[in-house]
């Protein structure tokens, strides 16, 4: 089944989408997503693929996830989302364990975002979050961001504590990517209670990244936005390059 998917994503490669998201993901030598291979599928044609798929099983997921090309590998996730939603208890917990088994190759934004929640967040939901702290203390830039994606999945059910608790751990980290991704979970918590962001930022803001800080404070009426943006930084923490 794996040969198949590849030929339909294949079929539909662009070449002239895939010179743009080279560059926007950052696939350049030293950037991010060094290596990463774009066929130029865009994101709808692989949500049709998976959903002509049905069922399909890890072992024929393992090659798509295993993949050098960016578009096996989402559509490999987008699979074992879909497997997820489905699943019975015993194989949900196969499927978390096989996706934190493979973090190697979950090793772009985009396919922890679409991914991250459903997955580790729903596979959490009812149990310890201890590990989501592993994983934000992890050397992998790409296991840090599961981390503090996946408690999108808490903050839906207005569980927002565990994203303040791994926002806390992700502070003094450098990438900008986690910085984006902290101030998005944090919007997302202001999104259903204001209060709550604005209790957590009191104590925090001057120790945030200035990019978590702008994406946390994002829906905040501008002159509130204005006011949090002149709370001095702690320390000397530059933006960072582009």
């Amino acid at each position: 089944m794996s040969r198949e998917i590849r030929a339909r994503i294949r079929a539909a490669a662009d070449p002239a989408s895939a010179a743009v998201l080279q560059g926007f993901f950052k696939t350049g030598p030293g950037q991010y997503g060094e290596g990463d291979v774009f066929l130029g599928v865009r994101v709808p044609a692989l949500r049709a693929i998976c959903r002509d798929c049905g069922d399909v099983p890890l072992t024929q997921i393992r090659p798509l996830l295993r993949s050098r090309v960016h578009e096996d590998r989402s559509v490999a996730l987008m699979l074992l989302v879909e497997s997820f939603a489905r699943a019975d208890a015993t194989r949900r917990r196969r499927i978390y364990e096989f996706y934190l088994g493979h973090t190697a190759f979950i090793n772009n934004w985009d396919l922890v975002d679409l991914s991250a929640p459903q997955v580790v967040g729903g596979f959490l939901a009812d149990r310890s979050r201890a590990p989501l702290r592993r994983l934000a203390r992890s050397r992998s830039l790409w296991e840090r961001r599961i981390a503090i994606v996946a408690t999108f999945h808490f903050i839906r059910q207005n569980d927002v504590d565990e994203t303040f608790r791994i926002a806390d751990l992700l502070l003094e980290d450098e990438h900008d990517l986690i910085h984006k991704a902290t101030g998005w979970m944090l919007r997302e918590v202001g999104k259903r209670d204001s209060n709550a962001l604005r209790g957590y930022l009191r104590t925090r803001a001057s120790r945030m990244p200035r990019t978590a800080l702008r994406y946390a404070i994002e829906r905040f009426p501008p002159a509130e936005r204005r006011r949090w943006l002149l709370v001095k930084p702690m320390n000397k923490r530059t933006e960072p390059a582009k």
